[in-house]
């Protein structure tokens, strides 16, 4: 059950991170659910290294949509 619930999250994160972010990205499903759990991930390791997160604890979900538009904006400056 915990690899559906990533999906279902990694999605409504990248969803709402591609809302945010200006600007038409060309994504699919599957790239959006990577993206979501990808800002997850990333806003995890991140806030594990500032001291926010204990290690094997979950990152927030707003620290997480704010990793994933960075990662988006990231993915759209290489794209050109």
């Amino acid at each position: 059950m915990g690899f559906i619930w990533t999906i279902v999250l990694g999605f409504v994160i990248g969803v709402i991170a591609k809302f945010l972010h200006p600007g038409k990205e060309g994504m699919g499903f599957f790239a959006t659910i990577l993206l979501g759990v990808a800002g997850s991930f990333t806003a995890g390791m991140v806030g594990q290294s500032l001291g926010w997160y204990r290690a094997g604890e979950g990152a927030g979900f707003i620290a997480s949509v704010i990793m994933a538009i960075l990662l988006l904006a990231i993915y759209s400056r290489l794209k050109k």
